[in-house]
Parts: C-alpha cells; sequence; structure tokens
C-alpha cells in the first residue's frame, strides 16, 4: 500500500441509467482511511456509487477524485468457468514466467514477466490459505468452484493486487459460516480506504462509521451498526414526537381560526342588527360593519397564515420518518394440502459427489432449511431438483408445479421492463392485473416500467420474486438460493412476509440461521456428502464453534 494520502472524493456527480432514470443528482462524497460502511434501502445507489469510484461508470456531470489505486469486489461477481485460479489472481504471466525460468530458460522476456515478484506463487498460495481456500490449486478451474470458493477467490486476487481503496458490496453472499470468519478477519486487517455495502450485521460491527444513502444524499453516523442503529432509533423518536407536536399545533391553528371567524361574523351581525334598528346612527351603524369587515380579513389572513405554516411544520415532521413500505401479497393459489406429495427424491447421485442416499420425500406444505459448507453441492441440488441439471444416477420427481429463484436472479430478462418480465411467466394475465400486482411488490407506477438490466440487486431480486410467485400455474413448490443476498435488512423483511403469505412448499438455501428461523422452517437439513437432518441448536452449536476457534478458545 502506498505512503501517499489516500482518499476518495465525489463533488456534484449525477448519474442517470440510459432510459433517463436518476440514480445520483449533485452527489457529494468523501471518504477517507478506516472501514467505512455504506447502508441504504435497494434502490438507492449504493452498487452504483461503487461503480463510479471504480471507474466502471462515467458521471453525467461531476468527477470522482481517488488518490490510490482501486479494487472492487462486485456484488453480482461472474467469472468465466473455463478460467484458471491463477487467471483470476492475476499471477498467470508471472507464474509460467517463473517456471519457465526455473526449467532453464533465460529469455529476457520471462525476466521482464517476473520483475521482482519472484515470491509470487507462495504468496498467492499464502493468500488463499489465509481465506480458506488452502485446497484450490492454482491451476484448478472457476467451473470446479461453489459460488463462495469464486467471492473468495476474487477477494484473494484484490489482496495480493494490494489496492489503496477496497470497495467491497456484499461481499459475505454466498459464503458459509467459515468463510465469512475468513473474510472478517481480512477486514479486521484492512489499513487503507475500505468501503463496504453490506446487510450483514456482523461485518457491519467491524466498521469505524456508517454512511447512511438515502434520498440522494449521505448522511454519516461514527460507530459500528449497533451505534448506527442507536442512533437511528434516538432520531426516530424525536422525528414522532415532532409529528405528534406539528398535528397538535395544525388542530390549534384551526380551532383559532374557527373562533376567530364566529367571533368576527358575531361582530358583523351586531353592526348590522344595530343599523336595522337604528340603534346608533347610520353613519356609525356602516362605521362599525366596514372596521368588522377589515378586522375579519386581517383575522382570517393571520390565522390562515399560522394554519399554513403549522402544516408546513407537520409536513417536514412526516418527512422525517422513515416509512420504508413493505411486500403485502395473498398467494392462496399456492395452496398445497397436509399429505400430499410435493417431491421424491431416490438414490439421487449429483455432478462433483454428493448424493441423498436411500429414499427423502417432502409432503404438504413443509418448509426445509438446506444447510452445508461451500462446495457442498447445495445449488447443484436445487438445479437438479429443477429440471436444470440431470442427476449421475436416481430419480428426482416433482409432483406439483415448481419454480426456481437462483443466486444470480438471470431469470430475468434484462432487456424487458418489470411487467414484461412478469407476463412472460403469467402469458393469461392482462397488463392491468399485472400491475396491480406488481405494486404489492413495491413496483407501482414508473418503477413497474423500468428495465431489469437498470434495477438494484434488491430489486433485482424483488421483481425475480414476483414473476414467480405471480406465475401462472402458481408454484407449489419453491426453491430459493441465497435468497438473502443483496437484499437490505427491511428488504429481508420484506422477503419474510412475502414468504409467510406462500402458502406451497418451500426448500431454502441459506447461511443466514436468524432468516432460516423467520420462516418457520419445519425440517433443517445438511448437505455434507450426503443429506443429514440437523436441527437449529446444531447450527447455532456450530456457529458458537467457529467464534471460539477464530479466536482461539479452546475446551467447552
Amino acid at each position: 500500500m502506498s505512503a501517499r494520502p489516500v482518499f476518495v472524493h465525489c463533488t456534484d456527480v449525477s448519474f442517470a441509467w440510459p432510459d433517463g432514470t436518476p440514480v445520483l443528482t449533485d452527489f457529494r462524497l468523501a471518504v477517507g482511511p478506516g472501514r467505512t460502511g455504506l447502508v441504504g434501502l435497494n434502490g438507492s445507489g449504493k452498487s452504483t456509487l461503487l461503480k463510479l469510484i471504480a471507474g466502471e461508470l462515467t458521471p453525467a456531470e461531476g468527477t470522482v477524485r481517488i488518490a490510490g489505486e482501486v479494487g472492487h469486489l462486485p456484488q453480482n461477481l461472474v467469472l468465466a468457468t473455463g478460467l484458471k485460479v491463477d487467471e483470476v489472481l492475476g499471477i498467470d504471466v508471472a507464474r509460467a514466467a517463473l517456471h519457465a525460468i526455473e526449467s532453464g530458460d533465460t529469455s529476457e522476456a520471462h525476466f521482464t514477466a517476473v520483475g521482482d515478484d519472484w515470491d509470487v506463487e507462495e504468496r498467492a498460495v499464502a493468500v488463499l490459505d489465509q481465506l480458506g481456500l488452502g485446497h484450490v490449486g492454482l491451476d484448478r478451474t472457476i467451473g470446479e468452484l461453489s459460488g463462495g470458493e469464486s467471492v473468495l477467490l476474487r477477494l484473494a486476487a484484490l489482496l495480493l493486487a494490494r489496492p489503496d481503496v477496497l470497495l467491497l458490496d456484499e461481499p459475505t453472499n454466498n459464503l458459509d459460516l467459515r468463510a465469512r470468519r475468513r473474510l472478517y478477519e481480512a477486514v479486521d486487517a484492512w489499513s487503507g480506504v475500505l468501503l463496504v455495502v453490506s446487510h450483514d450485521r456482523e461485518l457491519l460491527e467491524r466498521v469505524d462509521q456508517i454512511a447512511d444513502l438515502r434520498d440522494g444524499e449521505v448522511r454519516w453516523y461514527g460507530g459500528a451498526w449497533s451505534d448506527y442503529r442507536a442512533a437511528l432509533a434516538a432520531e426516530q423518536e424525536a422525528a414522532e414526537r415532532m409529528v405528534r407536536v406539528a398535528e397538535a399545533d395544525v388542530q390549534r391553528q384551526r380551532r383559532e381560526l374557527g373562533d376567530a371567524q364566529m367571533k368576527l361574523a358575531r361582530r358583523k351581525r351586531y353592526a348590522q342588527k344595530s343599523y336595522e334598528n337604528k340603534v346608533v346612527p347610520k353613519i356609525v351603524a356602516n362605521s362599525r360593519r366596514s372596521s368588522a369587515e377589515v378586522s375579519s380579513g386581517k383575522h382570517r389572513a393571520l390565522h390562515t397564515e399560522r394554519l399554513t405554516e403549522a402544516r408546513s411544520r407537520l409536513d417536514a415532521a412526516v418527512e422525517a420518518v422513515r416509512d420504508d413500505d413493505e411486500i403485502r401479497i395473498e398467494l392462496p393459489r399456492t395452496t398445497v394440502h397436509p399429505g400430499r406429495e410435493v417431491l421424491l427424491l431416490q438414490d439421487l447421485e449429483l455432478p462433483y459427489g454428493s448424493r441423498v442416499a436411500g429414499g427423502f420425500e417432502l409432503r404438504g406444505p413443509e418448509r426445509v432449511a438446506l444447510l452445508g459448507r461451500n462446495g457442498a453441492g447445495k445449488t447443484t441440488l436445487l438445479r437438479t431438483i429443477a429440471g436444470e441439471l440431470a442427476p449421475v444416477a436416481g430419480e428426482a420427481a416433482v409432483r406439483v408445479p415448481l419454480r426456481f429463484l437462483p443466486q444470480r436472479l438471470d431469470i430475468l430478462d434484462d432487456g424487458l421492463s418489470v411487467v414484461e418480465n412478469v407476463a412472460r411467466f403469467a402469458p393469461g394475465a392482462t397488463p392491468n392485473e399485472i400491475r396491480a400486482r406488481l405494486a404489492r411488490f413495491l413496483f407501482r407506477g414508473g418503477r413497474a416500467d423500468r428495465a431489469a438490466g437498470t434495477l438494484s440487486g434488491g430489486e433485482r431480486f424483488r421483481a425475480a420474486l414476483a414473476a414467480l410467485l405471480l406465475a401462472e400455474p402458481a408454484p407449489r413448490l419453491l426453491l430459493l438460493d441465497e435468497p438473502t443476498n443483496n437484499l437490505d435488512l427491511a428488504s429481508v423483511r420484506s422477503l419474510t412476509s412475502a414468504l409467510d403469505a406462500y402458502a406451497g412448499a418451500l426448500i431454502v438455501v441459506s447461511h443466514d440461521v436468524p432468516f432460516l428461523e423467520s420462516l418457520g422452517i419445519t425440517r433443517w437439513l445438511r448437505l455434507d456428502g450426503e443429506l443429514r437432518p440437523t436441527t437449529a441448536a446444531a447450527v447455532r452449536a456450530e456457529e458458537l464453534a467457529e467464534d471460539r476457534e477464530s479466536e482461539g478458545v479452546t475446551g467447552p
């Protein structure tokens, strides 16, 4: 890492998608050394901001200045399956030259390729071992690795390159418990500028400050995630109190305006009656009536102005209170009756060595949590059940309509709008019916017309989930592969709400144990060469053991 000052500056940055949808307008940000957690609702522009800083996107206006080298781990990592590990690490040329020199080839080109990096292979193996990838050889291909291993491999490449500024976008996606611990250790050891987007609360507890991106602006909170939540709770309590005060003020101003109008009306009636009954001379009565009218106008204007100001204060107070919408849906057509056979696996052997010995049966609206370490074959099993992969041996028989939501959310066509994507899965539904259903997934008005390719990770997930749950025929078996990836915490609550309304059978692959517990899981299974039953308590015990091991604690 360089000794020169390191920072990231965004000045008056504006960026919009090709269809004109604005993401950031006159945006400003300054980040210096230390660990910063970037949080915000899905669609607020977090991933876009990281891409702008990394130079992968160009702002329409404004400037992005970085002092130092930048390394970026994107949210949706796609690596060609034919790439070798040393190519991903960026050491293939130097490594080949080194091997050539060691075999006796003294060509000048080889020495140029190696430079001063004579220990490149040893350093690469050390970084892989640091991230728990010591078993991954430099000559293996990406196609042999799991999604989590691929994420860690890309992180290893960044650590080897030693950039000054490290940008991590949802880095714990697809990582099992052990791999997350390795990532946490790498974050703890980072000494440059670190900007991390994540919904992982444990990771966010390791940052020095939180940057909350909302409505195109950043608000700063010192401390880690728990400090941010406490400060936010205090802010919201104060904001809600101000709403109550402002509402009371509006009511008071309304009463005072009404009272003033009643008094002035009585004065006018008294002046008119005095004139009609000739209690006072005509000139005096006219003067009183005129005075009452002028006074009435002034008082009405004064109280109306006060009421308008009170309403403005109320609007400002309401605006300060966060109101993050949640998905609200009903899915009665997904119902599976208890006892109905949903899925049968018989002596199933999967590619890459995993298997389900004997028989496995799923009946009724069961909710199954499928756990296992990276590379255990969880995604392979789901893809086999979904019919995307053929088993090596055995049978996977599905008895009900099924839908599969993969990790990469590639069921969406990026060139089509959200409405058009859903229409592909429900060709019998009218556009108005689709829009009405999408509104429940928070795609209202123009949001439903946005191209899928312009959606944030969380929005893309919501659109994909809508497409599957609104499909025809309605799915009675739903397979979800790491569904909380890319979701902020508000969106995780929305997902839980959506799945509460789902009445079919469910198989979920996830490393997020609190999320799984919120779903009302009826059966916990672990894939570890074979499919074995486990419990939530056993999973929690493993987490505790992992924590103690990472801290060097032994014994009970």
